[in-house]
């Protein structure tokens, strides 16, 4: 096995584990060397009941808390620097996850830092920036380096977010590039646990059924 797992929190994961050796067709933990994958001897460390579809490309220095997802067709890619991913975070399908590496342009570089609770539409792209609890990332939308997003924030489908902007808490950006719009209402703040929790009773369901 070429990454680590909180076994006891979660026993059922174990017993997932161990199925998905003899049956690489197991949803979320198939063909693990394909799709969890070690880079110069650092592998990825997955928290308890995460869901990593057989499609999906997980490299090197990555965590991924508890209760994440990560869908068909996404690349997350920890070889320059550091992914760290939150609790109950969906990075849905054909995202593309990467870091800044550090050089003389940019000392230090930036990691990737996700929060609790962040849902990442399909197709986004995020770059070496960092991203708080209870955000939404739009559908195709593309957060570059040096970015840094508050809690509670939604970046609209298809915006684009340039190098080392903030977005503040509680409002929606929209454009390229995006710029604020308006305040968050109400229900918009309501959405966020809902479509987190969605996508965690939805992983699980994927977990408990394979592929035919």
């Amino acid at each position: 096995m070429i990454f680590s797992i909180d076994d006891d929190e979660c026993p059922q994961f174990k017993l997932c584990i161990q199925s998905a050796q003899l049956n690489p067709r197991i949803i979320g933990y198939a063909k693990v060397s394909d799709s969890v994958r070690t880079y110069q001897g650092t592998s990825p460390k997955l928290g308890a009941k995460v869901f990593v579809d057989r499609s999906a490309v997980v490299i090197g220095d990555v965590e991924i808390g508890q209760d994440s997802s990560v869908w068909p067709l996404t690349v997350i890619r920890g070889d320059m620097h550091h992914v760290r991913i939150g609790k109950r975070t969906s990075v849905q399908d054909g995202s593309v996850l990467h870091i800044t590496h550090a050089s003389d342009f940019n000392p230090g570089g930036y990691p990737l830092i996700i929060g609790d609770d962040v849902t990442i539409g399909h197709q986004a792209m995020l770059h070496g920036c960092t991203i708080g609890n209870q955000v939404l990332i739009g559908m195709k939308a593309m957060v570059m380096d040096g970015v840094v997003i508050e809690d509670k924030v939604i970046v609209a489908a298809g915006a684009l977010v340039p190098p080392g902007k903030v977005l503040e808490s509680g409002y929606m950006y929209v454009g390229s590039p995006a710029k604020k719009a308006r305040p968050l209402t109400e229900k918009e703040l309501r959405f966020f646990p809902y479509t987190a929790a969605n996508y965690v009773k939805l992983k699980d369901i994927y977990i408990t059924e394979s592929y035919e």
